[in-house]
């Protein structure tokens, strides 16, 4: 089903477009709010994502539905971090390393709903937001990271290290909070 409408696309079909919008466009969402999480600047992101996709199409060689969805979803990522760039929002930085107090333990993430991880993924400071979802979410390496953002790897793993250590202070609070 996936390969013929990328087929149709191919073929410029706006019906196949619309179609292959409306199949993905929830879950690439999903991947832009991890990097984007303000909603206007997310649309834009995710538009020009489309934008991106679209083009690209033609000249991707469709070798079944998991690769594809790794493929788009990695569109969607590097428009985040061109948009970051651009803003010059993301900022790789020890501004907020002295936020994250000593967690001596992992917290209980079972008592966090997904939405509430989401919630507290996105307030992240930026760059800790972008290495966790590379790292985590996007299954790249630090190396890879590094090389990506423009950083060394030691800055990657660091701002890794620092994420999941704030990330645990504020899932605690948050736990602590619901008591």
């Amino acid at each position: 089903m996936v390969s013929q409408i990328v087929e149709r696309i191919r073929q410029k079909d706006q019906r196949a477009m619309s179609q292959f919008y409306q199949m993905y466009v929830k879950e690439l969402s999903s991947v832009c709010y991890r990097y984007v999480p303000d909603e206007d600047d997310a649309k834009d992101v995710l538009q020009n994502s489309f934008v991106k996709i679209f083009t690209a199409i033609p000249t991707f060689k469709y070798q079944g539905e998991k690769p594809f969805k790794g493929w788009l979803k990695r569109i969607v990522a590097n428009e985040a971090l061109v948009f970051l760039r651009q803003r010059k929002k993301m900022l790789l930085t020890a501004q907020d390393m002295a936020e994250a107090t000593d967690v001596d333990e992992e917290p209980d993430v079972e008592e966090v709903t997904p939405d509430e991880l989401h919630r507290l993924i996105s307030h992240l400071p930026d760059g800790y937001r972008m290495v966790v979802n590379l790292y985590v979410f996007e299954g790249y390496s630090h190396r890879e990271i590094a090389s990506l953002l423009g950083v060394s790897e030691h800055t990657s793993a660091s701002q890794y290290y620092h994420a999941k250590r704030l990330l645990a202070q504020r899932i605690k609070e948050l736990i602590n909070d619901k008591r």
